[in-house]
């Protein structure tokens, strides 16, 4: 009877608790552990969380991310990468699994701003958001400059001393932003944003974005997508001018032109407003000589026409001798065309007179009264006819309805129930009961007897 004892052993566990206390020997035991290997099976639902499978050589563990962890994250997790993981390790229990609960995650080998730069940069690139043939064309003479940056930092300072220094007028205005932060890229993507609405307004040739040098996180604003977007969305022609020479951002690769610093970006508007006078300069003064010369060719042909032009005065005349016979001419056969006319008028009034329809109107009325007369009557005798036609019809009527002859002492009798006509005696029994209608009214009789027809 062994197994009547192992029943009654208050030392048997149920799955639930041995999976309980699973999870808080495990759990007490692994509180936070630091944990590298390969990542696999990547999966990121709807939910926001990350599901992943962390292997090595050997072995493998399940893994999550839970979203209000991983979105501080600067990369996105993929299969194949390979990362260091700040985990607890947990268990779960209704399947009796244990896994990790990821609180940090880090790559291995490249760092998480590098790695989030390269796989934003070829996320942009497959969409065409770098192709050259979507940059826009820069302004000839762009002198209404908008500046998006800090309005306290160093940047703005250099690009107002550049613009001062230009010998023609320059109109700048300042969105300014925060270039650096969490918040810094959201806020330049509003300020480009803004340009769609306050471009009718300020008519801008140019938009500067930009900032001066720093480290990667302090330029990590404009390696974001919405910058990026922002830009190359922005109806005006945008310049990127951040950090330094050696510097590239994704802000960098989106606008329509680049320059190393934010003082560059100055110096190339100024050259073009200078470039552009210039060169109008330059055509203006070659325009002028192109038109004197002209001028001095047309002199010298006007004065070789002059001396083979004859005299206008003599053609004059014979136009005011041309005009006059004309005149004459003109005026005799509008004379003689309004004689014409007259006799063909006076010659139709004549024919007009004759053909006026008045007496033809005057026929088709006695017609149309004759016609009138002729109806009436006719209309008179037909219904006399139909009255006469209608009065036989009655009488016939009168005469073979049912009614005249029950008005003369006969009835009909109907079976009761379901009204049945009847013709003959041997259609009731004795104790049936009958209907006889009359003239006036009818009776409900019982049948005390039935008789055949009799000789």
């Amino acid at each position: 009877m062994p197994y009547a004892a192992l029943d009654d052993d208050s030392s048997i566990l149920t799955v639930s608790r041995l999976n309980a206390q699973i999870k808080s020997l495990l759990e007490s035991s692994f509180p936070l552990v630091w944990v590298k290997g390969e990542i696999s099976n990547f999966r990121a639902p709807s939910s926001g969380h990350y599901y992943f499978t962390l292997k090595d050589e050997r072995s493998q563990i399940n893994a999550v991310f839970f979203r209000f962890q991983n979105r501080r994250l600067r990369f996105k997790p993929d299969s194949g990468i390979q990362v260091l993981c700040q985990a607890r390790v947990g268990v779960y229990e209704p399947r009796g699994e244990y896994q990790l609960i990821v609180e940090v995650m880090e790559p291995l080998g490249i760092g998480a701003l590098q790695l989030a730069f390269e796989q934003l940069k070829k996320k942009l690139a497959a969409e065409g958001l770098f192709d050259p043939s979507r940059k826009r064309r820069m302004p000839l003479c762009p002198r209404n400059v908008a500046v998006v940056t800090s309005p306290s930092g160093a940047a703005v300072r250099d690009i107002l001393k550049i613009f001062r220094r230009s010998p023609y007028p320059l109109s700048v205005t300042i969105l300014p932003v925060a270039v650096q932060g969490s918040e810094a890229g959201r806020e330049i993507a509003a300020a480009l944003d803004a340009v769609h609405e306050l471009n009718e307004r300020f008519q801008w040739d140019v938009i500067i974005v930009g900032r001066g040098g720093g480290s990667i996180e302090d330029l990590w604003p404009f390696n974001e997508e919405i910058p990026a977007r922002a830009i190359a969305s922005c109806p005006v022609p945008v310049i990127s001018a951040v950090g330094h020479e050696i510097d590239l951002t994704i802000s960098d690769l989106a606008a329509d032109l680049r320059m190393p610093t934010p003082t560059a970006a100055a110096e190339w508007v100024v050259r073009s407003v200078e470039h552009f006078h210039r060169e109008t300069c330059t055509a203006r003064d070659r325009l002028v000589q192109i038109m004197i010369r002209a001028v001095e060719n047309r002199k010298t042909m006007l004065r070789f026409l002059e001396k083979r032009l004859p005299d206008p005065k003599r053609r004059f005349q014979d136009l005011h001798l041309y005009v006059d016979d004309r005149t004459q001419r003109l005026q005799l056969a509008i004379s003689r065309r309004i004689e014409k006319a007259g006799t063909l008028t006076a010659h139709l009034a004549e024919k007009l007179r004759f053909l006026h329809p008045s007496r033809k109107i005057a026929q088709h009325r006695q017609t149309l009264s004759q016609y009138m007369k002729d109806l009436v009557l006719f209309q008179r005798r037909s219904l006399e006819v139909r009255r006469m036609l209608l009065g036989n019809c009655i009488s016939r009527l009168e005469t073979l309805s049912p009614l005249a002859v029950l008005s003369r002492g006969y009835s009909i009798t109907y079976r009761l129930p379901g009204m049945k006509l009847l013709k003959r005696s041997s259609e009731v029994r004795a104790g049936n009961e009958v209907l006889v209608r009359l003239s006036e009214g009818s009776i409900v009789c019982t049948v005390s007897q039935t008789e055949e027809k009799s000789s």
